[in-house]
């Protein structure tokens, strides 16, 4: 987390509240969780926003024809990427489903869209009901997040983890990831042509069993998911599997050459391809128990190494 001297700090609560009484007319400063206390983060200063009709997200051109399509309004800050080409368009994830993505999408192209998802927890699936064409790995644990689910959907509309105010079509009582129809499955090294752009598929599990990443070589593109993200890395949940892990990260990390930059799935789209041999380098001396460790909610630890941290089970 940031830190920020006092003025800076005061400035940027002040602005906070502005924003958030706008959102909700009747938000004061003790309401704001401290997750929201650090926005607007910095780092969207040096990125081109474009403008959408509706609040709930914000869209940032990333490089041309791609764009980071951000929900800051929610805790996880998740972030899906809406890839273009002369014929079709890719949209990797669809958020948390609590506003919708697809207006947004149709605001931004009105080319054919592919959804892809970088796995299939329910922050980035929320919006996969409202496409037709859904390309998925082929895994137990897809099929089972394909028909969508309640409890997971719920905790994240939890006290402390929206800031501001939800839209005002949507109804928490009934918030839910809603199921959705794979259409087609997909293997690593498979490439999808979008017409004069082609995205290839890199199987990357560990995060999930399904997790995913994007290459998209002829832009140096890599796209991760939760693979990677300028964040504490969630490693902690049972379908998380660390000799993967370890594997996926060092496969992209061999990718570094070729990659100009790296867009991840959570609070910061855009990163130097050099985080990636850091990674590597962080978790192994993490599993080599160099990393320090604090508790975090029951049953987890958050362990930190240089820049790096990972949530994790105790």
């Amino acid at each position: 987390m940031k830190r920020f001297d006092s003025l800076a700090c005061s400035l940027l609560l002040y602005a906070l509240c502005s924003v958030a009484s706008v959102l909700n007319p009747t938000a004061t400063a003790a309401q704001v969780p401290d997750w929201c206390k650090e926005l607007p983060r910095p780092e969207y200063k040096a990125l081109e926003r474009v403008r959408v009709s509706d609040p709930w997200f914000e869209v940032y051109k990333v490089a041309a024809n791609t764009y980071a399509i951000y929900e800051p309004h929610q805790s996880e800050e998740t972030i899906g990427y809406l890839i273009l080409g002369s014929q079709e368009a890719l949209l990797f994830d669809t958020g948390m489903g609590i506003s919708d993505i697809k207006r947004v999408v149709r605001e931004l192209t009105r080319l054919p869209i592919i959804v892809l998802n970088s796995h299939t927890h329910d922050d980035h699936v929320g919006g996969n009901w409202e496409f037709r064409t859904i390309y998925s790995m082929e895994t137990p644990f897809t099929e089972r997040n394909a028909k969508g689910s309640r409890e997971d959907a719920q905790a994240e509309i939890a006290p402390g983890e929206i800031c501001g105010e939800l839209p005002k079509s949507f109804d928490p009582k009934t918030y839910r990831t809603r199921p959705w129809t794979i259409t087609r499955y997909i293997h690593d090294r498979d490439t999808v042509d979008l017409g004069g752009r082609t995205i290839e598929i890199l199987a990357t599990p560990g995060h999930t069993p399904d997790a995913i990443s994007l290459y998209d070589l002829a832009n140096g593109l890599l796209f991760t998911g939760d693979t990677y993200y300028p964040a504490t890395i969630w490693l902690y949940r049972p379908e998380t599997n660390f000799d993967a892990y370890a594997k996926s990260i060092q496969r992209l990390a061999d990718l570094v050459p070729h990659v100009k930059l790296v867009l991840g799935a959570h609070n910061i789209p855009v990163a130097p391809p050099t985080v990636l041999p850091d990674l590597v380098q962080a978790f192994a001396d993490f599993r080599a128990g160099k990393a320090a460790c604090k508790p975090d909610k029951p049953g987890r630890q958050i362990c930190t190494i240089e820049k790096f941290s990972f949530l994790v089970a105790r």
